[in-house]
């Protein structure tokens, strides 16, 4: 959730033509072993999979908060089994609201798979009276929070028809966010493979949507981003909760034997 917005903070929102409030929803499940970061799992253990599931999500809620600071954004975990937001909760940076995003119930043809969880997310942060919504990887520990502020603040001074969209190197995305509902954008898309970046930008081009796209990141779903995170957070200047899991974990050594593809 933003932190405590002064009349100064308001000036500067209106200044830049930003009207309303940009959500952000984190995709978030309970951290639990053989459930969470199986695609780790080797070279990590389920049990070590889940712990350090859990400091994604503290990582990465942690920056939607920070983003807060500096832009009109409100932060959320969209969770899924319902029920399991008690056993979420401790994994999330302060003031992060929870919304259930199962994608149970009614939802338009060729919306499958994860596209229904996602689809629910956006919805249920639209029918929180946000001005735009936006659904995060929970996988990028390691993401700008500058980025997080640069698609809101896009988004509050675009049109209705206004799209933004980051984009990963494995061909998948880290954040879509727009200002009204589109359904098509997760419609027929192939999840989990490295063609959901491509075709997303398709069904933008298919509806007429204006297509701002972000800096690209990286998620960490195998070894080599695995490897690739202990490098980089080896000074532990980002991701703080997710470097104190590496240590306790003893992966500290992993990113020197690991080379990046």
């Amino acid at each position: 959730m933003r932190s405590v917005t002064t009349g100064q903070d308001r000036a500067s929102d209106l200044a830049l033509g930003l009207f309303g409030s940009c959500a952000i929803g984190v995709m978030a499940k309970s951290p639990r072993p053989g459930f969470s970061k199986t695609r780790l799992c080797p070279p990590l253990r389920p049990e070590h999979a889940a712990r350090l599931s859990a400091a994604f999500l503290r990582d990465t809620t942690e920056s939607v908060l920070t983003a807060a600071g500096v832009a009109p954004i409100t932060g959320y975990a969209a969770y899924a089994p319902a029920g399991t937001e008690a056993l979420l909760a401790p994994h999330l940076a302060p003031g992060t609201r929870q919304i259930l995003a199962d994608g149970a119930g009614p939802m338009p043809p060729g919306v499958d798979g994860f596209g229904r969880s996602l689809l629910h997310a956006i919805q249920g942060q639209f029918a929180q009276g946000h001005s735009a919504a936006c659904v995060l990887s929970s996988d990028v520990p390691t993401l700008p929070s500058l980025l997080l502020a640069q698609a809101a603040r896009s988004l509050l001074s675009g049109g209705p028809r206004r799209v933004v969209l980051g984009a990963c190197d494995d061909g998948g995305y880290y954040l879509l966010g727009m200002r009204q509902v589109h359904p098509g954008l997760f419609t027929d898309i192939a999840w989990s493979t490295d063609t959901v970046a491509a075709t997303t930008r398709l069904r933008a081009a298919q509806l007429g949507l204006e297509l701002i796209e972000l800096p690209p990141w990286y998620d960490v779903d195998d070894a080599t981003a695995l490897a690739r995170l202990v490098r980089e957070t080896e000074d532990g200047g980002c991701a703080r909760w997710t470097r104190r899991a590496l240590d306790a974990l003893g992966l500290t050594a992993f990113g020197r034997a690991h080379s990046v593809a």
